[in-house]
């Protein structure tokens, strides 16, 4: 059985309402797929990662960390000079631009394995959420990795907003 992929970002969420979202979408495996594990402003500190861990641990979802499914600094700045020209604010971007994807496409996921990728996130798991912290999916990394995997493996995704 393939799983379903379901991806969620940490802005637009408040505490209870962002694993009452996981819970609601039966998620057993969380997969961060953040290069910092930590997110500012106080009113997202439960997804600073040990925060994260325990209340994870808590519910039952197994976390892991795969840190090579991120973007690198460069494919970031990408995006920052972007977002700058575009004179968006990095929390209200709707849309990641052409730049970083192709960047993201040729650099991170070009090299990998999708079935290895899968292997990584957990034997065994149903129900894989991808973890960064932009609201929309679009304007996120992991809507590139959640369509990358669907393509190469014919995995389900879902999205999760608030």
């Amino acid at each position: 059985m393939k799983p379903t992929i379901v991806t969620i970002g940490v802005y637009g969420f408040d505490e209870q309402n962002f694993f009452q979202a996981l819970q609601r979408a039966r998620i057993d495996t969380l997969c961060d797929i953040r290069a910092r594990r930590g997110v500012r402003g106080s009113e997202y500190t439960f997804a600073n990662s040990e925060r994260l861990q325990q209340k994870l641990a808590g519910l039952n979802i197994r976390y892991i960390h795969l840190k090579q499914l991120a973007p690198s600094d460069e494919i970031r700045q990408m995006q920052a000079e972007e977002d700058r020209r575009a004179k968006v604010a990095r929390r209200k971007r709707a849309r990641l631009g052409e730049a970083f994807q192709e960047a993201y496409k040729q650099d991170i996921l070009k090299n990998l394995d999708a079935q290895d990728v899968l292997r990584q996130m957990g034997e065994g798991a149903e129900r894989i959420a991808l973890l960064c912290v932009e609201r929309e999916p679009e304007a996120c990394h992991r809507s590139l990795l959640a369509a990358w995997l669907r393509e190469s493996l014919g995995v389900p995704v879902e999205h999760i907003t608030p």
